[in-house]
C-alpha cells in the first residue's frame, strides 16, 4: 500500500494554518505557514471564516510540498489535526458555510449551558460524554447556529445541512465532498459522543435538536478515509490519520504508556495524561476524552484544559504594543527577579479547568507606580505555568500517579525563561522535544502506521528525542507563596462578567 516515503501533516490552528513534510525518520522536509485573522462580532464572540481556513491550509500545504522539492508521489499519505470544537455549518452540496466557524473560545452559548445545568443534565453528560457543560464543547455552538442561522434551518429541513469540526470540513473539502467524516478524538469533543459505546448519543442530540444526518461518520484516528482530490497536489492522496491537536500532540510525545503526560502551549495550555484502556472519571474539573483510536485499540485520556495561554503573549504584542517579538517578553521576563508584586490571570474567555467559570475575566492585579513592562511580561508568563501547575496537580490528584516529569511543546515552549518557572512551580523535571511540531508529527506518525511507513508505536517511541530538560530550582518556600498569590488573583477574576 505504500506509494511514498513522506507523510504531509495538515496541522490546523486557531491562528494559522500549518502543512508539515515528514520523512521516514520523522524529520522535517518542508514546512508551510499562513495566518489568517480573529473575528470578535462583540463581547466574548468568536469566529473564524471557514473558507480562509480551507484557502490557507491549502496554501501551506503547498508551500510545504514546494519546499520539500518532491511530488506527490513521494507522498505516502496526508494526515489531519487541528483545532478542536471549532464547529462549521455548510451546504452539502453547494460546500458553502451557512456562517463563520464559531471558535472553541467563544463564550456565546452560556445561556444554552445554563439551561441544561438547570435542567439537571450535568451528571449525564459527565457521564455519557466525559466532558462538563461549557461553552467550550461544539454541541452547543450547534444548537445555536440553528436557532440563529435561518440558512441552516431551512438546510436541515432538506437533509443538506452538515456539521463539523475542522478536520471533518477540510476532509469534506480536500476530498470535493465525497467524504463526510470525523474521527473519534474529535467525536469526544463535541458533548454529543458516548466515549464508551464510541456513537453519537440519541439523547444528547435530541436535547439540543440536532438532526443525526447533519453529523459525520466517526471513524478511526487512523483509518484510510478518502483520497485528496488530484487536483490539489497532482495525484490522488490517501487521507490516513485524523485527530484533534492535543491528541495528535499526545502521541507526537510518545506518552504510549499509562500515566505519561504531555502539555502544548499554544493558544491556550492543554495537559493530557494517558489513562489507559478505561476512562477515569473526575470529580475535579478534568475532562475525559479519547486519547486516540489506532489499529482498533481505544485509549483514553484525562484532560485539563486553559483557554489562553500563548494568546496572553499576542495580547502584550498585539493590543498593549509592550513588545514586538515574544522573544522580547522572554528577555524582559529574566531582567527581573520577579514579577514585582503583579499577578496576572489571563481568563480572557473565562477559566477552563479546574475552575470552569464561564463569567471570569482577565485580571492584572498588584500594580504600582513602580511596575515595569518587564514585570507584566514576567507576570504574563508566569501565569501560563501557574495555570498549568493548577492543571498537573489535579490530574496527579484525579489518577493517583505523582508524574516525574512533563514533556512540553507548542510555540510558547521556546520560551527559555517558562520552561524553567514551569519545572521550579511544578518541582519536576520539564522535558523538551528535538521536533517541537509534535501536533503535526503526532498525526503524521497515526496516518504511517496506518499505511506502513512505520510498523508499530514501539518504533515510534524510538523517534523521540530530547531537546532540553529544565530541573527544578526554586526553593519550595517561594513556590508556595506563588502559587499562593495566584490562586488569590484567580479568585478575584472569578464572575466578573457576571456582574456586568
Amino acid at each position: 500500500m505504500l506509494i511514498g516515503k513522506y507523510i504531509l501533516s495538515l496541522d490546523q490552528g486557531t491562528t494559522s494554518s500549518r502543512a508539515v513534510l515528514f520523512d521516514a525518520f520523522g524529520g522535517i522536509a518542508g514546512m508551510g505557514q499562513q495566518e489568517f485573522p480573529q473575528i470578535y462580532p462583540q463581547p466574548g464572540f468568536v469566529e473564524h471564516d471557514a473558507v480562509q481556513i480551507l484557502n490557507t491550509t491549502l496554501f501551506a500545504m503547498r508551500q510545504a510540498v514546494a519546499q520539500a522539492g518532491v511530488t506527490a508521489a513521494d507522498i505516502a499519505a496526508i494526515s489531519v489535526t487541528n483545532q478542536r470544537e471549532t464547529t462549521v455549518a455548510w451546504d452539502a452540496v453547494t460546500g458553502i458555510p451557512v456562517c463563520n466557524a464559531i471558535v472553541w473560545q467563544c463564550r456565546r452559548t452560556a445561556p444554552e449551558c445554563e439551561r441544561l445545568k438547570a435542567g439537571g443534565m450535568e451528571d449525564y453528560i459527565r457521564d455519557t460524554t466525559g466532558l462538563i457543560i461549557d461553552p467550550y464543547f461544539s454541541g452547543t455552538k450547534m444548537k445555536w447556529i440553528l436557532d440563529h442561522v435561518p440558512a441552516a434551518r431551512e438546510l436541515a429541513k432538506k437533509d443538506r445541512l452538515r456539521f463539523g469540526t475542522i478536520d471533518t470540513w477540510l476532509v469534506f473539502s480536500l476530498t470535493e465532498g465525497k467524504t463526510f467524516v470525523t474521527d473519534v478524538t474529535n467525536a469526544s469533543r463535541t458533548m454529543l459522543f458516548d466515549i464508551r459505546r464510541l456513537c453519537w448519543d440519541e439523547t444528547m442530540l435530541e436535547e439540543l435538536g440536532i438532526p443525526r444526518s447533519a453529523l459525520p461518520r466517526v471513524c478511526e484516528s487512523g483509518e484510510i478515509v478518502g483520497m485528496c482530490s488530484p487536483d490539489l497536489l497532482g495525484e490522488e492522496i490517501p487521507i490516513a490519520g485524523i485527530a484533534g491537536d492535543q491528541h495528535a500532540a499526545l502521541f507526537g510525545q510518545c506518552c504510549f504508556q499509562k500515566g505519561m503526560a504531555k502539555n502544548t502551549y499554544g493558544t491556550g495550555c492543554f495537559v493530557l495524561m494517558n489513562t489507559g484502556d478505561r476512562p477515569v472519571k473526575s470529580k475535579n474539573g478534568l475532562i475525559t476524552t479519547i486519547a486516540w483510536k489506532v489499529g482498533g485499540k481505544v485509549c483514553y485520556a484525562l484532560e485539563g484544559s486553559a483557554f489562553n495561554a500563548g494568546s496572553a503573549i499576542q495580547w502584550l504584542r498585539d493590543e498593549l504594543e509592550l513588545i514586538k517579538t515574544p522573544q522580547e517578553a522572554d528577555a524582559l521576563a529574566e531582567s527581573v527577579e520577579d514579577a514585582g508584586g503583579v499577578a496576572f490571570v489571563p481568563a480572557f474567555t473565562g477559566l477552563g479547568a479546574p475552575y470552569w467559570d464561564m463569567y471570569a475575566r482577565g485580571a492584572l492585579l498588584g500594580v504600582t507606580r513602580g511596575t515595569k513592562r518587564a514585570h507584566l511580561c514576567r507576570a504574563v508568563l508566569e501565569s501560563i505555568a501557574l495555570e498549568s501547575c493548577d492543571l498537573v496537580r489535579t490530574m496527579e490528584k484525579e489518577s493517583g500517579v505523582s508524574m516525574a516529569e512533563l514533556r512540553v511543546e507548542g510555540a510558547a515552549s521556546s520560551s527559555r525563561f517558562l520552561r524553567q518557572y514551569q519545572s521550579d512551580i511544578l518541582g519536576v523535571k520539564v522535558r523538551r522535544p528535538h521536533c517541537l511540531e509534535t501536533t503535526a508529527l503526532g498525526s503524521a506518525m497515526m496516518a504511517g502506521l496506518t499505511v506502513g511507513v512505520w510498523d508499530s508505536m514501539q518504533e515510534l517511541a524510538g523517534i523521540w528525542r530530547e531537546n532540553a530538560v529544565f530541573t527544578p530550582e526554586m526553593e519550595p518556600r517561594r513556590r508556595e507563596q506563588d502559587i499562593a498569590r495566584w490562586h488569590e488573583a484567580v479568585k478575584r477574576s472569578m464572575g466578573w462578567a457576571g456582574q456586568q
